[in-house]
């Protein structure tokens, strides 16, 4: 997909209470009673969705995606913004400015389920008028506490903090960008760290220019806030809102673990457990994304099934204290 192509037929822009205007796309029935809100991942962007919409195909929901602030298309972030706290809040006007009225179903990967967790916590009440359903993709309620990337522990304690001091100095660069030239030498690196057993090689150049179009003060700048927050409680008190939680069984960065402790903390959750996968399941398992956001579309909206698009993966019913076989 180039830089100039759109995942939905409709571009639009929300200005911010601090005047950062973020980029959003809509597509689907405007008059729909229900809306899918589509939250990417930390130095992503709305195009990695783009393979889950295309095996989706007609839900009869309208579909709202958008770029966080610093990222894709949108401003760059004040650095004291650079916080999951503040991604809540924007969540939050994204949805009175683009889908004021309705039952709305959450779809969040990585840092976008992180952001759906702050807004639940940050505006319970609202949270409680208007969300009818969430998808939760490759993230945690924990952190990074849970996060070894795959290695060794005296490996993975020296990796994190190189990373944590990189973050640090990345943080400070300001709105600079990558430059071009360095996104196909970090291509192995972001194969290894961000794939499982699966890696179309435009998934890997989408992922490179995503990561081409957040600021380096936003690649940095998120990652204090994104290492600690601790949303399990919120979690907890949620209620029997229909949700989905899906991890992949090599994800380096929310090991399965992540997703077994929210779908503990969450009441009638169904987990779905993807093997070989990595942590952009998005575009490496795309029906399995796809599948569980009808299920929960469906459950959200009571209405004829739609069509479960694809093979699922290895899943499992969980509700607190129990777990069985799907």
């Amino acid at each position: 997909m180039s830089q100039r192509q759109t995942l939905l037929p409709t571009g639009t822009e929300v200005k911010l209470p601090d005047g950062v205007r973020l980029h959003a796309e809509t597509g689907g029935d405007p008059d729909a009673d229900l809306t899918i809100v589509l939250l990417h991942g930390w130095t992503l962007d709305v195009r990695c969705w783009h393979r889950v919409l295309a095996e989706l195909g007609e839900t009869g929901a309208r579909i709202v995606a958008y770029d966080a602030r610093g990222h894709g298309l949108s401003d760059a972030t004040p650095l004291d913004c650079a916080t999951l706290g503040q991604l809540g809040d924007d969540l939050r006007t994204v949805l009175d400015e683009l889908a004021p009225t309705g039952r709305v179903i959450l779809a969040g990967h990585s840092m976008g389920g992180m952001t759906i967790m702050e807004y639940a916590h940050r505006h319970p009440e609202h949270f409680a008028s208007r969300i009818a359903g969430l998808v939760l993709v490759s993230t945690s309620a924990e952190g990074t506490s849970r996060t070894h990337y795959g290695l060794p522990s005296p490996l993975a304690t020296l990796f994190r903090l190189a990373e944590t001091a990189g973050a640090g100095v990345l943080a400070r660069c300001g709105t600079w960008r990558p430059h071009r030239a360095v996104l196909p030498v970090l291509g192995p690196a972001i194969r290894w760290l961000l794939y499982g057993d699966r890696c179309d090689g435009s998934d890997l150049r989408l992922t490179l220019s995503s990561v081409g179009r957040c600021s380096l003060r936003a690649i940095g700048g998120f990652r204090t806030s994104i290492g600690t927050q601790q949303r399990l409680d919120t979690l907890s008190e949620l209620g029997d809102v229909p949700a989905a939680v899906l991890a992949g069984s090599d994800d380096r960065l929310t090991p399965p673990a992540c997703a077994e402790a929210i779908a503990d903390a969450l009441p009638g959750t169904e987990l779905t457990l993807c093997p070989g996968g990595g942590h952009m399941l998005m575009l490496e398992r795309p029906s399995e994304v796809a599948g569980a956001l009808a299920a929960v579309t469906n459950r959200a909206a009571g209405s004829t099934p739609l069509r479960a698009p694809g093979r699922r993966g290895n899943r499992r019913a969980t509700h607190p204290g129990t777990a069985r076989a799907a």
